[in-house]
């Protein structure tokens, strides 16, 4: 019953065999740069979604019903320096088995979970005014107008809020490992959500927002962020990767990208220009190590970024982040 604990000796089994477990799994999982403050931002947008329902944050306490679990879920302050990078990665990534604590959403995507472990590390020193910064930016929590289904999720509440990632009008997103959404086609976003909702795009971070939109709201968001001016681009041209760009490179069979990506192409694709570098090149690094396309543009673009070299990725992002939308 989950209504009373265990007895002393089987508690102490338990957490024994967590303990061992978790640091016998960990062992030789190799560590990236935490101290990110764009992994650090994206990990504070997914917490406040994904994590603090259950396990609460600065100025917000858990909530009721999570705290009746058995075990109910900590508050993660006081935990976190209990464990080694590692041993997080490990435990965001795969969960504990009936503990009510879930693996990740894509297992693929270990991007993502470094993130997330990026934010618990900074979270023991938060206050309740840095932790909101960092986890809705400039987003407000109060629905307002018919622009809130992308602005605050719209029914499905400003939990789900879109522009505490992506940004909306004059705003860009505060983690540059987060797409631009401003001006892409309505097509390719709509496709996009409908393809993270059910799994086929692969993403922890997004498949849980994108599964909360009713259809309706899906169109209403894909609308909202297809109308908005593009924002301007920041960067130095590459002249490498405009060769990609606009010549590709025929002897490793790499297409144009401008055949696809430019403002002309169909609106089934995005257009690249004016996109962070570091996300452009988090995506196609991605792509190149997937196992398996699902949708039908994957299918198109995955073989191509498996033959990129991590030169020619760094080249290309840096090049389509220089070019005004």
């Amino acid at each position: 019953a989950a209504s009373r604990g265990h007895w002393p000796m089987v508690e102490w089994l338990l957490r024994f065999g967590m303990e061992n477990s978790v640091e016998t799994h960990a062992v030789g999982i190799e560590v990236p740069k935490l101290d990110d403050p764009d992994l650090v931002r994206l990990g504070a947008a997914h917490f406040l979604s994904g994590c603090a329902s259950c396990h609460g944050g600065p100025g917000a306490p858990p909530g009721t019903v999570a705290q009746h679990m058995l075990p109910p879920p900590p508050d993660l302050r006081g935990r976190i320096g209990r464990w080694s990078d590692p041993e997080l990665f490990w435990i965001v990534k795969h969960g504990i088995k009936y503990t009510g604590m879930p693996s990740w959403p894509a297992q693929e995507r270990d991007d993502e979970v470094w993130a997330a472990v990026a934010f618990l590390r900074v979270l023991p020193g938060l206050d309740a005014a840095r932790y909101r910064t960092l986890a809705w930016g400039d987003v407000s929590d109060e629905p307002k107008d018919g622009a809130d289904v992308a602005l605050a999720g719209g029914g499905a509440g400003a939990i789900v809020a879109c522009a505490r990632c992506h940004g909306a009008e004059g705003q860009s997103p505060e983690s540059r490992l987060v797409p631009r959404l401003h001006g892409q086609p309505a097509e390719m976003l709509l496709q996009a959500l409908r393809d993270f909702a059910v799994g086929e795009r692969s993403s922890g971070v997004m498949q849980p927002v994108a599964s909360a939109l009713t259809d309706r709201a899906a169109i209403e968001v894909a609308r909202y962020y297809a109308g908005l001016p593009p924002l301007p681009s920041r960067g130095v041209p590459v002249e490498a990767g405009r060769v990609l760009e606009t010549e590709g490179d025929a002897t490793a069979e790499i297409p144009a990208c401008r055949s696809c990506h430019d403002r002309k192409a169909l609106p089934i694709y995005p257009r690249l220009a004016g996109q962070s570098a570091r996300y452009l090149e988090n995506r196609l690094r991605v792509m190149r190590s997937a196992t398996r396309e699902r949708t039908a543009t994957q299918q198109i673009m995955m073989p191509i970024a498996r033959r990129l070299t991590d030169r020619q990725i760094a080249e290309l992002s840096a090049h389509f982040a220089s070019l005004q939308p």
